[in-house]
């Protein structure tokens, strides 16, 4: 089993079948400035379509090279894809019902929140915590936890967490003072014209907090 690495980039959440082969270019232009962990998390796309990105992905991000592939839900799909991990979310089943017929190998992610009770994430290998900064959602914004709460919610659990909403490059010192193996960007790479530069920004933002530790 493979945990992410600490910069993991989750896909936008709004690729129709036409954008793969250009969005599977510009994934592959971020590997190239450093990105190793990619979470492909397009709930519209057929299975057809989402399985044939996910080869796509894999064969951009080669398990051999450490680059890591999950897949949000779709757990039927992990192994055929040879993906790292799985990653459920609040509408997903819960962890401990695909754990007991997922193999070992793939490890089980969740998004959780506050006020989530330990017992939600029984079974799974690391979780995603946040909003940590205010989010949009559709018209909404989602006020976010903030880097105490953040820490505390490291601080409740042995299972690996990773800093998820609304956080930018300069935020990488303040997610790893708060405990945090990492942090998982969603408008913050992939869905970014400028893609490969952002990515790079994050990965060396948090390079200098390894550097400082």
């Amino acid at each position: 089993m493979r945990l992410p690495p600490p910069i993991l980039a989750l896909t936008p959440g709004t690729l129709v079948a036409a954008d793969v082969p250009l969005f599977v270019e510009r994934v592959r232009r971020c590997a190239e400035r450093g990105l190793r962990g990619v979470l492909l998390r397009e709930r519209q796309l057929s299975d057809r379509v989402f399985l044939e990105l996910a080869h796509e992905l894999r064969r951009v991000l080669p398990r051999e090279s450490g680059a890591w592939l999950a897949l949000h839900d779709r757990p039927h799909l992990a192994l055929s894809v040879g993906a790292d991990a799985v990653h459920l979310g609040g509408r997903s089943l819960a962890p401990a019902a695909v754990r007991a017929w997922l193999p070992r190998t793939v490890a089980l992610g969740l998004s959780t929140h506050t006020g989530d009770e330990p017992a939600t994430w029984r079974e799974a290998d690391y979780l995603f915590h946040g909003p940590v900064k205010a989010t949009r959602k559709g018209a909404d914004t989602i006020q976010g936890i903030g880097f105490e709460a953040l820490a505390c919610a490291v601080r409740r659990t042995s299972v690996p967490v990773w800093a998820l909403g609304g956080l930018t490059p300069s935020d990488a010192a303040d997610c790893a003072r708060a405990g945090a193996r990492g942090v998982a960007a969603l408008g913050g790479i992939l869905a970014r014209p400028d893609a490969p530069e952002c990515a790079a920004s994050y990965l060396r933002a948090w390079s200098e907090t390894d550097a400082k530790a």
